[in-house]
């Protein structure tokens, strides 16, 4: 009896030893593993639940025990390449010719050029001739099948003719008897902007009359664009002014010398050595003229020397950012310049820099009412917007003072 109670307990420990171990089951194989996990309060079991993988319908268990390495290992290298030509590794690290099946066996012809390769396949395009019809084009004859809308649903019509909208009489008269330019003008008011086209629409809202021909079955067509007559050609004598601005006529105040493409620098030159001297010029447009930042620092002398300047247009020219600087520097000296323009230059961007810097003279300035330049950064636009705005409003107050 001792003997039994003594094999008894040990049979209860291995029981109980293996109660508490976890079983898992592993396996390399094409299947696909389900895991169930029952949990008790003393142990915890998992089983593997295992579907067999199919191919074409076809059951692929059979080979689960079969070992690929050692059957690649038996293939010649011919046979491999032909496997490998019809199996698509899906790697995305392996590059496009070795995942395709194509392999060109041909030698290369010489280095790859991209134009001739271009003029050949317009040549072939050009010589190879069009496919003839075997049907001659017969303009209204319909060729092939076609298409017919299907029959709409019995209920869908007798619910269109069912819906009736009682207006009333006087307003069912007025419809009856109103024009079609009169419902398009109420339609545009109602918002009915699929009954219309867009030209009868803004019509309507503008009062214009509805356009003839285009009724409810009228194409709206591209509005014809308004033809203007060319500019003629600046035909300022460029050596006459130069000479009436040393002379210091009296009757030029306006020179203008926009878009003059033959101006030299020789030229350019004199005309801002004369500018100090003269005494009734207000106005000088030098715009798309090819002024360059040599020529650029000469009228930025000059302009500290003006009198009488009031409005100086240089848009459009070679300026550099840095001499732009110099140009609204020299405003400074020169208190009767009003208006500066100097946008559209070879830099179309300032820079925040050369912003900052303009901002800063631009502030300092106190005869200054009109700045043409393009700042990009919100700061210094409202900077100078704010300051020129001063200066207005401190002009317009002298004024009025003056004629009091």
């Amino acid at each position: 009896m001792a003997d039994t109670a003594k094999d008894k307990d040990v049979i209860e420990e291995e029981v109980e030893e293996e109660s508490t171990t976890t079983t898992t089951t592993t396996k390399k194989t094409s299947q696909w593993h389900k895991t169930r996990t029952t949990k008790t309060s003393a142990t915890t079991k998992t089983t593997t639940l295992t579907t067999p993988a199919k191919l074409y319908g076809k059951d692929l268990s059979e080979y689960d025990d079969v070992d690929v390495e050692s059957l690649l290992a038996q293939l010649s290298p011919e046979e491999i390449t032909i496997l490998a030509k019809e199996v698509d590794p899906d790697d995305n690290f392996l590059p496009p010719d070795q995942r395709n099946s194509y392999e060109c066996t041909k030698e290369a012809t010489g280095p790859l050029n991209r134009k001739q390769l271009i003029e050949h396949i317009n040549k072939q395009a050009i010589e190879t001739p069009d496919q003839p019809e075997f049907e001659p084009f017969v303009q209204g004859t319909v060729r092939g099948k076609k298409w017919v809308p299907p029959p709409r649903d019995a209920r869908e019509i007798e619910a269109e003719e069912q819906i009736a909208i009682d207006m009333g009489e006087e307003y069912e008269h007025a419809l009856n008897d109103a024009t079609q330019e009169e419902i398009i003008d109420l339609a545009a008011i109602l918002g009915f902007h699929s009954m219309m086209n867009q030209d009868q629409y803004h019509a309507s809202l503008l009062n214009k009359g509805q356009p003839v021909g285009l009724g409810w079955d009228g194409i709206t067509k591209s509005t014809q664009q308004k033809l203007f007559p060319m500019d003629p050609p600046n035909s300022t004598d460029v050596e006459e002014s130069i000479k009436r601005v040393k002379d210091d006529d009296s009757k030029l105040i306006d020179l203008n010398l926009n878009n003059i493409k033959n101006i030299s620098d020789e030229k350019l030159e004199q005309l801002f050595a004369a500018l100090p001297q003269n005494e009734h010029l207000e106005v000088l447009s030098l715009t798309n003229v090819g002024l360059t930042d040599k020529t650029a620092l000469l009228l930025a002398e000059a302009i500290e020397k003006s009198k009488t300047l009031r409005v100086l247009n240089v848009e459009t020219n070679f300026i550099s950012p840095p001499v732009i600087v110099k140009l609204v520097q020299a405003l400074l000296k020169c208190h009767t310049i009003e208006e500066f323009r100097a946008s559209n230059q070879r830099s179309a961007v300032l820079g925040n820099k050369i912003e900052m810097e303009i901002t800063d003279l631009v502030e300092k300035n106190s005869s200054l009412l009109r700045l043409g330049l393009h700042l990009e950064f919100n700061d210094a636009r409202h900077r100078v917007a704010a300051h020129l705005q001063r200066n207005i409003d401190r002009i317009r107050v002298k004024r009025l003072n003056q004629r009091k």
